[in-house]
């Protein structure tokens, strides 16, 4: 089995737990506005490479992973490639490696369910809190990412969100108290990330010839991080009654 395939990082501490090999795949439906990698939005522009060649790679990272690393498959969308990341997903199983999908759930077909039968954590992407919103600044449907989250869900996979904070856009309480609403039903979700928007990706855009729609927008500070952070653990032990 073949996909299309940008880029691999040998060990990363960021792209979920423990120290991790990423796998960047070439394709996305999305154009979000605050993208990081518009170099991953086109399939063809990535290398075609065979599931096995690019697990050889991979395990060669294996000793590093310790209890708690692994291979995490990104995008790019993965979903766009489902077939292709479960034969990969499939062999780090055989090997032992734990696996985890970095995914905004953007993509829902055939393939979906046998992708999650082998992958054991899923860092769920979740841009804004309505359909309205979320068409607007991804071009995506927010329906179809709560219909993958429901996958997660009937499969009894681990999901950590994550939430792009960017100012003028989400750094408000009221986008919080609309994504704890959103995600209540769900108690596969172990935890919930907030991330500051950075401009770092500018320059990305300017090489690429594309105008990167938030290039006046400042980046998110860290206080707001932790003020919304602070919010959303008191919100729930509101709820919790704790």
């Amino acid at each position: 089995m073949k996909g299309y395939v940008h880029s691999v990082q040998s060990l990363s501490t960021v792209d979920g737990p423990g120290v991790r090999a990423v796998v960047f795949l070439s394709g996305c439906p999305l154009r979000c506005v605050y993208c990081h990698n518009p170099d991953t939005w086109n399939r063809q522009d990535g290398n075609e490479r065979e599931a096995a060649e690019v697990f050889s790679q991979l395990k060669r990272f294996a000793a590093y992973f310790g209890k708690n690393g692994g291979v995490t498959v990104s995008g790019g969308e993965p979903l766009a490639q489902a077939a292709f990341v479960r034969e990969l997903f499939s062999l780090c199983h055989e090997n032992g490696i734990a696996t985890c999908l970095d995914t905004a759930g953007s993509v829902l077909d055939r393939e979906t369910d046998g992708l999650l039968s082998v992958t054991d954590l899923c860092l769920l992407d979740l841009k804004f809190p309505d359909e309205e919103t979320y068409r607007r600044y991804t071009g995506g449907s927010l329906r179809q990412t709560m219909r993958f989250l429901d996958k997660t869900r009937d499969h009894g996979v681990p999901v950590i969100t994550r939430h792009v904070i960017v100012p003028g856009l989400t750094d408000t309480t009221d986008y919080i108290d609309a994504m704890q609403a959103l995600l209540a039903p769900y108690a596969n979700i172990r935890q919930n990330d907030l991330l500051p928007f950075r401009r770092l990706c500018a320059d990305k855009y300017r090489r690429m010839g594309i105008p990167f729609p938030l290039e006046a927008t400042p980046d998110c500070p860290e206080s707001t991080i932790r003020t919304l952070r602070g919010y959303w653990q008191d919100s729930k032990k509101r709820v919790s009654g704790s």
